[in-house]
């Protein structure tokens, strides 16, 4: 008896999108001789371990193992770890995240709220007895103390176990020391609250109150007998959290860092190196100015190192701002029409380059991730390269199209590549610029290989992927699904092989797949991203209709029969494709849709149509339901599937449940497939599989397909 093989959806979710195996969170010591990582066992495994390789030879050793470590029990998260998780989109266990000393010998990592170190050098791990739960240890760079998060309090503890005490003892249940506010986590890219000093004698804590933040209540309406839980969720143009910075020593001596919080109270990046002074960024509330600060360790005082001004807004990217190691300024701006990289007064890189990180600076160069500029020679649909770049020029790292990024320290480079050819990522260990080794990847091959070919659409050359069948001959026209996230910090279209595989499989059910990154999505240029400001609904709704119909012209699309399918931002443009063009678009699955604009975060969403109080018709013209019901929806009704997790804390569930009333007070007729338990991932295995098969079933449906 032959045993049927699992099928693509139910691999899928248990292997998390073919991403369990494969190492991850590299860290590279100062001397070159050891890469640190995490990985599972294998593809199926989502409980990472700790390792270490030897830089020179190649081999692999496991420095901390979850389940020895835990002694076989399960695996317990306190909620303040799971909204750190949901807010990362951590879907993984066991080690998912570890800080190192300066020297990269000595790890820790937090296991079921409990703290545990591991000497990188001779591989043992062990428990060193805290306060708990823990989140967030950290090594002092010289090694000698690990400071924590435990119920709000900054703690330190010996990195023998010794004299465990508080640093900063939050004052009530709506302060916190030591941890990133919703925004900042959700937003702004800044995870952590503490930061250590170059000489280990004293943090950086930002304390934060959110007394002033709105409550939300999440429930679980599948169990009426659970309390529903209160978040403070500050939704546009209502109180943000109070965000403070203090400078403690050892000894609990705490001084605050003063600035004008009224005028820039995002705290939205922090960086102290032994290069120079701690370093801030903040930003204003319309995020249209922003400062960069040094500090004063001793006194909490202020100076101004430069400031950004943006008429439209100021975006915030990876890797800076940082010190050199001369001490000058590295950023990231918006300038000519370009994004460049600055290296104290000078402008390193030009409109060729559209530069999107900073992952390495040394004496001799930085190293940056960047795709193609709007100059650029030739379009590079979907790449993204390394480059190492100084005042003598650009030099690029990664040579095979794909995706690429990378990690550096002491004359080795860990470069990870994805290409379109090749399942997963591959990570190479390349010193001096050579190859000495490539870290083994435990992932699962998807058995997929996706029929894509990386194309551009319409006047503005959108970049588009278009996906056939693999059985397709090209003896008739598809029904066409579209497939898009179409909005900011979501590329969709990579030269890679794994961000299509979902997509392919939609494909072989008998679909011509489109997915088109139209303008405010990243990596062409700013004006490119910015496009959308004011303007977020036609500007991206066009853009899908631009790009379907010019490529219709060249592939053997149905027109009279078109989906589209999102999730998020993707699944507020399938709303507003089936709700505003119904002459285009024919059925929508509509994935945990923001509806009315005014109930999703304050930092994203004055970004792109400033406060509500000020802007209120902007926010309607947006919005896919108002007070009043469905805002512009025209034409004929489109079947529509509704789908959202009832634990979401990010993308409430009041969204859809506001559209289909909306939709019921119209007239028009409607699915809604509410999750119980689900999160804004949907990382349960049978859920995410049942939601691949029903999508389907929905699509086929309404497009009238066998």
């Amino acid at each position: 008896m032959t045993t049927e093989p699992d099928s693509f959806p139910r691999r899928h979710a248990r292997t998390q999108r073919f991403t369990l195996g494969a190492p991850r969170a590299f860290t590279v010591a100062p001397d070159g001789s050891r890469v640190v990582f995490l990985r599972s066992n294998s593809g199926t495994n989502p409980a990472n371990s700790l390792w270490v390789l030897d830089a020179a030879g190649g081999g692999e050793r496991v420095a901390a193992d979850p389940r020895a470590l835990l002694g076989g029990t399960e695996e317990r998260l306190s909620p303040e770890e799971r909204a750190r998780r949901e807010r990362s989109r951590e879907g993984g266990a066991g080690i998912v995240g570890y800080a190192t000393d300066a020297a990269v010998e000595l790890a820790s990592f937090a296991l079921s709220g409990r703290l545990f170190t591991a000497e990188l050098r001779a591989g043992t791990a062990r428990e060193l007895p805290t306060q708990g739960p823990v989140i967030d240890p950290r090594p002092a760079p010289d090694g000698r103390h690990v400071a924590y998060v435990a119920r709000g309090s900054v703690r330190v503890v010996g990195a023998e176990g010794e004299d465990d005490r508080v640093l900063a003892a939050a004052e009530s249940d709506h302060v916190t020391y030591g941890l990133a506010e919703f925004v900042a986590a959700e937003e702004m890219g800044r995870s952590r609250g503490f930061w250590w000093s170059p000489e280990s004698d004293r943090l950086l804590v930002a304390r934060v109150d959110d007394t002033p933040v709105r409550r939300w209540w999440i429930s679980d309406p599948a169990h009426p007998e659970r309390e529903p839980h209160h978040v403070p969720y500050p939704a546009a143009g209502t109180p943000n959290a109070d965000v403070r910075l203090f400078v403690i020593t050892l000894d609990g001596v705490r001084t605050e860092v003063s600035w004008d919080r009224r005028r820039y109270p995002y705290l939205a990046h922090v960086h102290w190196s032994a290069a120079g002074a701690p370093l801030l960024l903040v930003q204003a509330r319309d995020q249209r100015s922003q400062l960069y600060l040094a500090v004063d360790p001793e006194s909490g005082a202020t100076r101004m190192v430069h400031a950004d001004e943006d008429p439209t807004w100021l975006d915030l990217f990876p890797g800076v701002p940082c010190w050199s190691p001369s001490g000058q300024l590295v950023r990231i701006a918006d300038e000519g029409g370009a994004r460049v990289l600055a290296v104290g007064e000078r402008v390193l890189t030009g409109p060729q380059l559209h530069v999107r990180a900073v992952l390495d600076v040394t004496r001799d160069d930085v190293l940056v991730s960047a795709s193609a500029g709007a100059e650029a020679a030739s379009p590079e649909t979907g790449e993204v390269h390394v480059y190492r770049v100084n005042e003598l020029g650009v030099e690029r790292l990664s040579q095979e199209p794909g995706v690429h990024s990378a990690v550096r320290a002491g004359g080795v480079t860990v470069l990870v590549s994805s290409t379109l050819d090749r399942p997963g990522s591959r990570a190479r260990i390349l010193r001096d610029g050579k190859e000495a080794a490539t870290v083994l990847s435990y992932a699962e091959d998807p058995g997929l290989t996706p029929r894509v070919t990386l194309t551009e659409g319409g006047a503005r050359r959108i970049p588009c992927a278009v996906l056939m069948p693999q059985d397709y001959a090209g003896d008739s026209l598809l029904p066409v699904l579209l497939d898009p996230y179409g909005g900011p910090h979501g590329q969709r279209v990579l030269a890679a092989h794994n961000p299509h595989l979902t997509s392919q499989w939609f494909a072989d059910q008998g679909f011509a797949v489109v997915v088109a990154d139209g303008r405010g999505t990243p990596g062409r240029s700013p004006a490119w991203e910015k496009a959308v400001r004011d303007e977020l609904a036609a500007v991206v709704l066009q853009d899908q209709v631009d790009a379907l119909q010019a490529l219709a012209g060249n592939f053997p699309l149905d027109l009279d029969r078109v989906a589209i399918r999102g999730w998020s931002f993707g699944g507020y443009l399938a709303a507003l494709a089936a709700l505003r063009r119904p002459d285009v678009f024919h059925a929508a699955v509509v994935g945990a849709p923001v509806t009315d604009l005014r109930l999703y975060d304050t930092h994203y969403q004055e970004r792109y149509l400033g406060h509500p109080d000020e802007q209120p018709e902007v926010y309607r013209r947006n919005s896919l339901i108002d007070d009043e019901g469905l805002v512009d929806a025209v034409g004929p009704h489109r079947p529509m599937m509704i789908i959202h997790g009832l634990a979401d804390d990010n993308v409430v569930v009041a969204h859809s449940l506001r559209l289909s009333s909306a939709l019921l007070a119209a007239g028009r007729p409607h699915e809604v497939l509410p999750l119980s338990g689900v999160t804004h991932m949907t990382p349960q295995e049978t859920v995410a599989e049942n939601l691949l098969r029903l999508q389907l079933d929905f699509l086929k449906r309404s497009l009238g397909m066998a």
